[in-house]
């Protein structure tokens, strides 16, 4: 499988550790990624807050890229990257915002009609590679270990452009994760918005917002949140000491990317996954997940006794009575 990929800017910079986890996960499911020759930014939220048009001419340029290098669907691990690459694909169907970006790229309107595809790499993942292919490589289940999936709020929606899951509720990472032996708790919270940007301007509502996020989390028995926006990681995890904790501040909930959690299920080592890049020790995770198995094992191990136990009492019992009938005959 060869695909053009898209990194974004935050994956050499902020979110180092996602770009790392999704290639080390991709190669060891065999997905080759080639890179845009020449990608430039999206122009993420500003450019379309100032300037559609320059948003979409932005975002064309990086798939008239693609294009070239004669790939037929761009995959980016980012969902705001994912948002703006699908948005100007998406309303270059519109022949005059086509023909006023082509004039800002130098570019034909007829070859910006058709662009490659763009998806997600979580939608490449399930997708393309498919659950069942990623099952069978498992290496290392992650036994015990109960997430709460978080998806934030653009990934799915508006669901008329991204096309994949469903906007409200969303089951794609919860079936990769189950996938991986994980135990996916019950989370309504999974498409709510986590503060987003306003982490820089306005830390009270970040706080808030995701505050109520860790302590749905929290309140579903999850050892960890998994996430695959880098904006959503920072807030949840950077900023887990500023955030308003329902019943209690406590800064012990490990944000993963979902690509960290693939690539140890895949036998890919530590080292490559950028662990050590998150705030919240992700040890403590494993450690909460590690106790579940061992509680389970106890009492499997309590059970099979007591199954011993019992039928060596009921064998116990048929001897004695067959000691007897032999006694009575005689």
């Amino acid at each position: 499988m060869n695909l053009a990929y898209y990194p974004g800017c935050s994956g050499l910079g902020t979110s180092r550790e996602y770009e790392r986890s999704t290639r080390a996960a991709c190669a060891a499911l065999g997905v080759k990624l080639t890179e845009i020759p020449d990608w430039s930014c999206c122009g993420s939220t500003p450019a379309h807050a100032l300037e559609h048009a320059l948003s979409g001419a932005l975002s064309a340029r990086n798939l008239v890229g693609a294009a070239r290098a004669g790939c037929d669907t761009v995959a980016t691990p980012c969902p705001s990257c994912l948002s703006n690459l699908k948005t100007a694909r998406h309303r270059m169907a519109d022949d005059g915002f086509r023909a006023k970006v082509g004039r800002l790229l130098d570019e034909s309107a007829d070859k910006l009609a058709d662009l490659p595809d763009v998806q997600s790499v979580l939608e490449t993942l399930v997708t393309r590679v498919g659950l069942d292919t990623i099952r069978a490589k498992v290496r290392q289940p992650l036994a015990g270990l109960r997430v709460a999936p978080y998806y934030g709020c653009i990934m799915t929606r508006p669901a008329d452009v991204m096309r994949f899951d469903d906007p409200e509720n969303p089951t794609s990472m919860d079936d990769l994760l189950t996938a991986l032996g994980a135990e996916v708790v019950p989370f309504p919270y999974k498409v709510e918005c986590c503060g987003a940007s306003y982490g820089v301007t306005r830390r009270d509502i970040v706080a808030r917002l995701s505050g109520r996020l860790l302590g749905a989390a929290r309140d579903a028995g999850a050892h960890a949140v998994v996430v695959a926006c880098p904006l959503c990681q920072m807030n949840l995890d950077l900023r887990q000491t500023q955030v308003e904790w329902p019943g209690g501040k406590a800064v012990d909930m490990p944000v993963f990317y979902f690509t960290q959690l693939l690539g140890r299920a895949l036998g890919v080592p530590d080292a490559e996954l950028g662990l050590e890049q998150l705030c919240v020790d992700p040890a403590i995770a494993f450690r909460r997940a590690a106790q579940v198995v061992a509680a389970r094992q106890a009492e499997e191990a309590a059970q099979a006794a007591k199954v011993a136990a019992q039928a060596a009492a009921k064998a116990a019992q048929a001897k004695q009575a067959a000691a007897a009938n032999e006694g009575g005959r005689a």
